[in-house]
C-alpha cells in the first residue's frame, strides 16, 4: 500500500506540472525618447486587477519593463509638464493629470487631451486587441509596436507627428505665459456637442460620421483612432502573446524600423475586416470600461476537469503496482 501511495504521488507530481496554465504574461517596455521627462499613467479596465505600478517617470532615454498578466485589459498613457507643489505635497501634470495628487494614478484615468494606448490581452479568439487613440485629443506621439505574435494587423500603430504645433487655434491647450500648444483638444472635449461626441442621435456608426477636426488628426496620423467609430482601419490584433514596446516621441524613422523587424510592409493598412473585441473599449464612445473578464472562467473549468481526470488515471494505474 505505501509504495503504491508512493507512485500515486509521484506520478501526480509530474501530471500537475504538465498540465496546461493559462497563457503567459506579456512584458510591456515602455521608453521615453522625447527631450523632457515623461510621466506614464496605466488604468486597467473594470473588473480587472490593477498592476503592481499605475503611475511612474520617466527620463530622457529611460525605459521601464512591466508585465502584464495574460487576460489584462486597459490604458497607458503619457502625463508631461508635471510637479509637485513644495506647500501642499500635491502631484499635478499640465497634461495627461490623472487627478490622484500623486505619481500613481491609484485607479484614476486620464483628464483629456491625452493620446492613449488602449489594450484587450487574449480576447475574442485569443488574441490581443489595441489601438493608439486620439479621440480624446493628444498631447504627445505615441508608437506601439509588438514583438512577436503574429496575424495580418499585428503590427505597429501610433501617432509619430507632432500634433501640438499643427493644432487648430480654437483646440490649442497653452502653456503659462500663452507661450506654445502643449496639447490639442478633440472636438468633443471643445464644443461637447453630440455629432463630435457621436452621442444621442448621433450615437451610431450611420449618423455620426468623420468631421473636419478629426479627419485632420487621421491626415497626420492614419492608424490611429480619429473618432469614436473610426474601427476598421485603427484596431490591430495579434496571435501568440506577444511583447510590447510603447514608445513616447518616437523618431519618424522608428515606425518603418518596428515594421521592417516585425516582417510586415511599412505601407500595410489594417485589414477592412478586421475581428472586432466586444470587450474593447473606445474612448469617445460611451465613458465606460470593459464588463469583467470572463477569461478566468472559461480557462478554469476545463483545467480543474483535466486535473480531475488526470488524478483519476493515475490512482487507476497506481493499483497496478
Amino acid at each position: 500500500m505505501d509504495r503504491r501511495l508512493a507512485v500515486f504521488f509521484s506520478l501526480l507530481a509530474i501530471s500537475l506540472h504538465l498540465l496546461p496554465l493559462p497563457g503567459d504574461a506579456s512584458t510591456f517596455t515602455i521608453t521615453n525618447n522625447c527631450d523632457y521627462t515623461v510621466w506614464p499613467g496605466i488604468l486597467s479596465n473594470a473588473g480587472v486587477a490593477p498592476l503592481s505600478t499605475t503611475g511612474f517617470s520617466l527620463q530622457k532615454g529611460e525605459s521601464k519593463p512591466i508585465a502584464l498578466p495574460s487576460g489584462w485589459g486597459g490604458r497607458f498613457w503619457g502625463r508631461t509638464l508635471c510637479s509637485t507643489d513644495k506647500k501642499t505635497g500635491q502631484f499635478t501634470c499640465l497634461t495627461g493629470d490623472c487627478g490622484s495628487g500623486k505619481i500613481e494614478c491609484s485607479g484614476a484615468g486620464a483628464l483629456p487631451p491625452a493620446t492613449l494606448a488602449e489594450f484587450t490581452l487574449d480576447g475574442s479568439g485569443g488574441m490581443d486587441f489595441y489601438d493608439v487613440s486620439l479621440v480624446d485629443g493628444y498631447n504627445v506621439a505615441m508608437l506601439v509596436a509588438p514583438r512577436g505574435g503574429s496575424g495580418p494587423n499585428c503590427t505597429f500603430t501610433g501617432c509619430v507627428n507632432d500634433l501640438n504645433g499643427a493644432c487648430p487655434s480654437e483646440l490649442r491647450v497653452m502653456s503659462e505665459g500663452e507661450e506654445s500648444a502643449v496639447a490639442c483638444k478633440s472636438a468633443c472635449g471643445k464644443f461637447n456637442s453630440p455629432q463630435y461626441c457621436c452621442s444621442g442621435t448621433y450615437g451610431s456608426p450611420d449618423t455620426c460620421k468623420p468631421s473636419s477636426y478629426s479627419l485632420a488628426f487621421k491626415k497626420a496620423c492614419p492608424r490611429a483612432y480619429s473618432y469614436a467609430y473610426d474601427d476598421k482601419s485603427s484596431t490591430f490584433t495579434c496571435k501568440g502573446s506577444p511583447d510590447y514596446t510603447i514608445t513616447f516621441c518616437p523618431s519618424p524613422t522608428t515606425s518603418q524600423k518596428a515594421s521592417d523587424e516585425e516582417g510586415t510592409p511599412s505601407t500595410s493598412s489594417p485589414s477592412s475586416n478586421v475581428i472586432m473585441n466586444s470587450s474593447m473599449v473606445y474612448e469617445g464612445a460611451l465613458d465606460m470600461s470593459s464588463s469583467p473578464s470572463t477569461y478566468n472562467h472559461v480557462l478554469c473549468s476545463p483545467l480543474i476537469a483535466g486535473g480531475v481526470a488526470t488524478i483519476i488515471a493515475i490512482w487507476r494505474l497506481s493499483q497496478l503496482f
